[in-house]
């Protein structure tokens, strides 16, 4: 097969490839996404459990302040009843301290059971605001759920035609060279062939050896980039481009240094020749 044509179907397979790989990778991720969300649901779950738990304990102790409460006030009611019978001091002295520590044990229970009923009433407002929560976030959890199998299977469907376009390509290409190309598309962000521009990987931007450029150039065979193992083809530089590094060039720039090191050569014979005819003058 023409070179060229060789090209032109990687070119193809290049494009169904990163295609493919993307909507195999939502398929992949898709599952991921669902799992982080539950997740958070059942944080939230868990959340509301622990309110519910401390308003149910709030509730208890409530019942019990109430309870302590009427039986505080009870017992300062019956010191204040029992002030009509005392005959003597002692007795009310007795009775007068019972009277004022059951009034101090009222006031005390009822500051307590008003910072217990306003806790109460955060925690009820907080269960309201998580029962919400839940809803909202079950109901968001089974919609993405049923997005997620109806985009499924038009991904799947998807999946199915560019499979057989790769199949229409492959054949002609080789296996050997697929499964490389294919490695290569998958860790390249989907590029796994790039032109050769003024002797520079259009891939890693990197100077490729003059004489590696130049079998890039003859077109005769796949040549891998030796720096990020892209496929190689030769695309001429448009006008205007920056030249990197040009074979042709370097070539010359080696003719002129084999030149330079002859003439050095013979500059140092004929000093020699000078200091042997001056030593020959001298004697």
């Amino acid at each position: 097969m023409d070179m060229t044509n060789v090209f032109d179907k990687l070119k193809a397979l290049q494009d169904i490839l990163a295609e493919k790989y993307e909507i195999e990778s939502k398929i992949d991720n898709a599952p991921k996404d669902l799992g982080r969300y539950e997740q958070l649901l059942d944080r939230m779950k868990e959340e509301y459990i622990n309110i519910n738990t401390a308003y149910e304990e709030s509730k208890t102790r409530i019942s019990q302040l109430k309870f302590e409460l009427d039986e505080a006030v009870a017992a300062r009611e019956r010191g204040e009843e029992g002030m009509e019978s005392i005959t003597t001091h002692r007795e009310y002295e007795a009775l007068g301290k019972e009277i004022k520590e059951a009034t101090e044990r009222e006031s005390q229970l009822r500051k307590e059971l008003q910072t217990e009923e306003r806790h109460f009433e955060e925690l009820s407002t907080q269960m309201t605001s998580k029962e919400q929560e839940l809803e909202v976030g079950k109901k968001t959890l089974d919609e993405k759920k049923a997005s997620w199998d109806h985009n499924v299977e038009s991904y799947r469907a998807e999946l199915a035609v560019l499979q057989a376009r790769e199949n229409e390509i492959v054949p002609d290409l080789g296996p050997e060279i697929v499964f490389k190309f294919e490695r290569i598309i998958r860790s390249k962000q989907n590029r796994g062939i790039v032109a050769v521009k003024g002797n520079v990987c259009d891939g890693c931007h990197m100077i490729l050896p003059a004489q590696f450029a130049n079998e890039v150039h003859k077109g005769e065979e796949i040549v891998f980039c030796p720096y990020c193992s892209r496929i190689l083809f030769y695309q001429e530089q448009d006008e205007g481009d920056e030249t990197f590094f040009n074979f042709e060039d370097s070539a010359g720039s080696l003719v002129d240094l084999d030149d330079f090191d002859d003439d050095e050569e013979l500059e140092e014979d004929e000093d020699q020749d000078e200091v042997k005819e001056l030593d020959e003058y001298e004697d």
